[in-house]
């Protein structure tokens, strides 16, 4: 049956989001259907609503952080049933092509993440409409809707008795930042790990290498009021480039008798991951790219860097397969082994989506949690 539901529309660039009642169609083939609870305002959602640096796609329904409950299966769906509690993820693992059967990679040719396409890949078509007309899709979840369809390799069941509030940050940010740490720099106790950006994929990644037990963890962020709160993380030690006149990979050489042994990239900008790879320790140091640089950005280094014993890496949603792990993220977060609750910094109601913007472009907030079941 089709459902009639509120969505918050995005019409057109930049203008405020509306929410109208637009009516959403049952799960085809290999497809679910899902009753959000929770959703999360990331800043991914943001640059596309602004429509920056791609080919703008509208009227859409944003939306990729969230939780929630399957309503209803399509044809083939054999893993998930009515009723799961379920994480809907950007990026899927269709457990079937090389990337899927490999353990070093979670990209999966199936599923990838893909910002252009607004349709869903089973019949080029989308699942909204309103009055007859469609409304596209974005990253194959668009959780701004109080039911969405997603192919049912974009979706995690987990745990029941988690609380969808906290964990619905685990669909992107924060297990892109903590995934990064753990899963790729993989620093050793004691060690001295440099993060670079400080929102909330940042922050994941303070995370991951405090529960790693890396003895000395430095903050590297324009924005000096974002200090305090990285302490809640594992922050040791802040620093602004803005502050010092050299640049800040020698800053950081001389803090650390020569460099880091690990330092992890959030921010895109392609000038700091050239920073980050410079920051580490000859010998043994290892960089790993997590932002998303501009299309045209190249990255200059000089070989030595290479042959004087330095790694670089890049890492995709912390190298996570969402079907495979991150129902093991929530049980830690259940047993007290991740802490989500300092991620989220804001709630609002699904009437007040708008302000979560307002939150996010103000830099005022980490994660707003937007409540679909409160209204």
């Amino acid at each position: 049956q089709v459902i009639k539901c509120k969505a918050a529309v995005a019409w057109a660039a930049g203008e405020p989001l509306k929410i109208e009642e637009v009516e959403v169609a049952p799960p085809q083939a290999m497809e679910v259907r899902i009753k959000i609870h929770y959703t999360a305002l990331c800043h991914t959602d943001v640059y596309f609503w602004e429509a920056k640096g791609q080919t703008p796609l509208f009227p859409r329904i944003l939306g990729h952080e969230a939780a929630g409950v399957v309503e209803s299966v399509g044809e083939g769906v054999t893993d998930l049933k009515e009723g799961d509690t379920v994480l809907p993820v950007f990026t899927g693992e269709c457990g079937e092509c090389r990337h899927c059967k490999s353990e070093e990679s979670n990209m999966c040719d199936l599923l990838r993440i893909n910002t252009e396409r607004g349709v869903m890949i089973s019949d080029g078509k989308t699942r909204f409409s309103k009055d007859g007309k469609p409304i596209y899709h974005f990253l194959g979840t668009s959780t701004f809707s109080e039911y969405t369809v997603a192919h049912a390799g974009c979706v995690a069941k987990i745990n029941p008795e988690a609380p969808l509030d906290k964990v619905c940050v685990l669909s992107c940010g924060a297990s892109t930042g903590m995934g990064a740490a753990l899963n790729v720099a993989k620093p050793k106790k004691g060690s001295t790990v440099a993060v670079f950006g400080l929102g909330a994929v940042g922050l994941g990644a303070a995370e991951g290498a405090r529960i790693a037990g890396a003895s000395r963890i430095i903050g590297i962020d324009l924005i000096s009021e974002r200090f305090e709160k990285a302490k809640l993380f594992g922050v040791t030690e802040f620093i602004n480039p803005l502050d010092h006149a050299k640049p800040v990979q020698e800053v950081i050489a001389e803090k650390t008798d020569g460099g880091v042994d690990y330092s992890i990239e959030c921010t895109g900008n392609v000038k700091a991951m050239i920073q980050a790879f410079e920051s580490c320790h000859d010998g043994w140091g290892v960089a790993v790219l997590v932002g998303v640089p501009h299309s045209d950005a190249v990255f200059q280094t000089s070989p030595l860097n290479f042959l004087t014993e330095r790694t670089l890496k890049g890492t995709f949603y912390g190298n996570y397969k969402p079907r495979s792990d991150l129902p093991g993220l929530v049980e830690m977060y259940l047993a007290k082994k991740i802490e989500l609750e300092k991620f989220i910094t804001h709630e609002v109601s699904f009437a007040d989506i708008n302000k979560a913007f307002d939150y996010m472009l103000k830099g005022e907030s980490l994660r707003c949690i937007i409540n679909l079941i409160g209204n």
